[in-house]
């Protein structure tokens, strides 16, 4: 068993009993191995020990003001961070992940030792909140503890648990906001500023392609948009990424893996989500419509079928009534379909057969889904003015939808990707959904609210980019973990049309 540091008095004893675990995991993400791990995170603990006192007895740089100072985790990772760069300047750096060693001797480390005004914009708004503030926002996003027993460790009342939380968000928003306008920035920056405020404030606001183009290019910019947009998910990884710097999307998702190993595969249960359960309740209402609407089609196509199998007209005879069957339309089409049954696209996840019947609510196929994962729009089917796929005139052919897959980072049992569609037509909402084939599980997404079902996965639109105009692009990005094998995904649809992939 691995020595361990010895902690000299209650509180020492205290700060180890709450934190040993979080140095000890990014430690391990840091180095080449166990034993490397165990003696960086000692070290680190030990370091940041001094730098608490320090600050405590006001003895750290910057006496003669209230220093600012981060909570005792992100402290201590911190520490993590600052002693592995020891190592790598004393010759030890063999003992360090290859790819650290990589952005150690880069300027995105600098940015974190760098003088003030230069570091990442989570940091400076942490650093500038007190420290109980600090300290709730960060055990409840990034250490996923859940949210009653922090505000409870932090003397606050539980049953106010969700309104703290908010002011601390707003806090921390408006943190860093000032610390955004105290950046020095160019003047191409600084025109954006106003403009980046508001758009980040409302959730229903669309970014102007301008704007999009420049959060593209710039990376203090592209920092600040993340720290300021409150909705979408997105504030775990903009402030692990922003206040550890290397490997935060690694820590944020081993975090959440150490949360679900304590609480059970409910992960956060007591983290109310606002937004995400009336989102999920606008979706169980539109599902009913769905399944109400697909009846309904059904019961008329049942109906059609059997006037359409009686005799007419001298016919007299049995087994012509499919002769009589009109050849322009499909029993479940919608009125307006010109598409023979026959000559219908092998791809349609809309049309059914003639004698179909409702399919039970626990189906898997498309259209049945339980969570309305894959289910049309309720709209005629063979017509459609927000899906994927539309129609290509007379020559029979559709145009759908693109979609890339891209892989951006992965550690030995999670990954980080990004999905990126292209819609031929203009979209009110917009569902891609797609399949796993080695057992992956979608942890965490942004920009998009997911919902997993065995191997299927659906992103379903944020308020904020659910308009999509015909030939834009939109991207999204999510957290997820595998084991033995990471195929790419396969399956992509978009409002339940194939898509192109690469």
């Amino acid at each position: 068993m691995p020595d361990l540091p010895t902690p000299k008095d209650a509180a020492e004893a205290a700060l180890f009993s709450e934190c040993w675990d979080a140095v000890l995991s990014y430690a391990d993400l840091c180095t080449s191995g166990s034993t490397a791990a165990n003696q960086l995170a000692r070290e680190a603990f030990a370091l940041g020990i001094h730098e608490a006192r320090a600050a405590e007895d006001g003895t750290a740089r910057g006496a003669g003001r209230r220093s600012s100072r981060l909570p005792r985790i992100p402290l201590l990772l911190t520490a993590v961070r600052n002693t592995a760069a020891a190592w790598e300047a004393e010759g030890q750096g063999h003992k360090l992940d290859p790819d650290l060693r990589l952005w150690l001797n880069s300027d995105k480390a600098w940015r974190y030792s760098g003088p003030p005004l230069s570091r990442p914009i989570a940091l400076r708004g942490l650093r500038d909140m007190g420290e109980a503030d600090a300290t709730l926002l960060w055990l409840a996003e990034v250490e996923a503890l859940p949210l009653r027993s922090v505000v409870r460790r932090q003397g606050l009342d539980p049953d106010a648990s969700v309104e703290e939380l908010n002011a601390v968000r707003g806090l921390f928003r408006d943190r860093c906001h000032r610390n955004h306008l105290d950046t020095p920035m160019s003047a191409e920056c600084r025109s954006y500023v106003r403009l980046l405020d508001a758009v980040t404030r409302s959730p229903g606001a669309d970014t102007p392609d301008d704007l999009s183009r420049h959060l593209a290019t710039c990376v203090e910019c592209a920092e600040a948009a993340a720290c300021l947009r409150l909705h979408g998910g997105g504030l775990p990884a903009a402030l692990a990424g922003g206040v550890i710097g290397w490997g935060g999307l690694a820590y944020l998702e081993r975090r959440r893996r150490a949360a679900e190993v304590r609480l059970g595969a409910g992960g956060r249960p007591d983290v109310p989500d606002a937004e995400g359960q009336a989102e999920r309740a606008a979706a169980h209402r539109a599902r009913l419509r769905r399944h109400g609407l697909l009846a309904a089609a059904v019961l008329v196509s049942g109906l059609a079928l059997a006037a359409s199998l009686m005799p007419f007209g001298g016919d007299g005879g049995t087994g012509t009534g499919a002769q009589n069957l009109p050849t322009d339309s499909s029993p479940v089409a919608g009125p307006g379909s010109g598409v023979p049954s026959s000559a219908a696209p092998k791809t349609s996840t809309s049309a059914q057969p003639s004698s179909a019947s409702p399919a039970p609510s626990g189906s898997d196929t498309p259209g049945t889904g339980a969570n309305g994962d894959e289910k049309p729009d309720p709209e005629p089917q063979g017509t459609s003015s927000s899906t994927a796929g539309t129609g290509g005139g007379d020559s029979g052919h559709a145009t759908v939808c693109e979609v890339r897959y891209e892989l951006v980072n992965q550690w030995p049992d999670g990954f980080q990707a990004s999905v990126t569609f292209t819609s031929p037509t203009a979209l009110e909402s917009w569902r891609v959904a797609w399949s796993f084939e080695d057992g992956q599980h979608v942890d965490q997404m942004w920009d998009a609210s997911v919902a997993q079902r065995g191997s299927r996965v659906t992103a379903t639109a944020a308020d904020y980019n659910r308009s999509v105009t015909a030939g834009s692009t939109v991207t999204f990005g999510f957290l997820a973990s595998w084991q033995d094998t990471n195929t790419a995904p396969s399956g992509f649809t978009l409002n339940g049309q194939e898509c192109a992939g690469s």
